[in-house]
């Protein structure tokens, strides 16, 4: 999920969007935000007039949404799962400007048109048989689309490499597009990058790719938190998850103090044609 766009979004693979309500709490508590930039960088290319409401694609608890609301922009957030959907309303309880409404993206209907979309960490997790069109139905003529993940990884290859050897003593291998997952993130950048020549061929103008980065230290609990809140960690057999994170809770404790990490957040930005 976090390294970008998997290869392919089968019925499968789909699914396991809805193993992040299994503790929504927890995911909300791990997971990182976004840059204060990629905010406001998103509402100058999108230009909204005063009160333009915007749409959130994936909601989830609320890490984007806050983010955009307190900008003074309303926002309208579409979330597939009543877990996530009930700490998001929890979380986002002091801005009256947010609505939330449960329902996937695929099969929403929207009451009118938006100046902007944006998805935060869950367009992958979107039909792509659907998703493009869903989206330009969703905006105004001209109406803005962004897109972005973050991407995580370790600054320390030893510690890397012993977090994947604990995965090597269990049985497993690394699961993709987590903190630990060897290939680069996002991989590709501009018209080089699926994303890009997807909104392109979907009809989407003004194409855009930008990133920020930065550096975070993490205790080693808050690291095992966001490990665990990994798809690729929540679909695993209960007792082999559990051991191979205690495995890793172990590892990191013995580094003593604060890890270090560092994120690159890639943002892709589109605009409906005014057609």
């Amino acid at each position: 999920m976090t390294n970008g766009t998997p290869h392919n979004a089968s019925t499968s693979a789909r699914s396991r969007r809805h193993t992040f309500g299994d503790d929504a709490e927890e995911y909300d508590a791990f997971r990182p935000g976004y840059p204060a930039q990629l905010v406001d960088d998103v509402l100058e290319f999108a230009d909204l007039d005063d009160g333009d409401p915007a749409v959130e694609v994936g909601a989830g608890t609320g890490k984007a949404t806050r983010a955009f609301a307190q900008s003074g922009v309303p926002v309208t957030c579409v979330e597939p799962d009543t877990r996530m959907a009930r700490v998001l309303r929890h979380r986002c309880g002091g801005l009256p400007q947010v609505t939330v409404e449960i329902a996937g993206f695929e099969t929403w209907r929207p009451a009118r048109r938006y100046g902007l979309l944006y998805c935060a960490q869950a367009w992958h997790w979107v039909d792509p048989a659907v998703r493009w069109a869903r989206a330009k139905a969703a905006l105004s003529p001209g109406g803005a689309i962004a897109l972005f993940w973050n991407h995580w990884s370790l600054e320390s290859d030893e510690l890397r490499a012993e977090l994947t050897a604990a995965h090597a003593r269990h049985g497993i291998d690394v699961p993709e597009y987590t903190i630990l997952d060897p290939r680069p993130g996002p991989a590709r950048h501009g018209a080089d990058a699926r994303q890009w020549r997807d909104m392109v061929a979907a009809g989407f103008v003004d194409p855009d790719h930008r990133l920020y980065e930065s550096v975070h230290d993490r205790s080693p609990s808050a690291l095992i938190g966001l490990l665990a809140s990994y798809s690729g960690y929540r679909v695993l057999p209960s007792r082999t998850r559990e051991r191979v994170l205690a495995d890793m809770a172990h590892t990191v404790a013995e580094q003593g103090g604060s890890v270090r990490v560092k994120v690159k957040t890639s943002l892709f930005l589109g605009r409906a044609s005014a057609d």
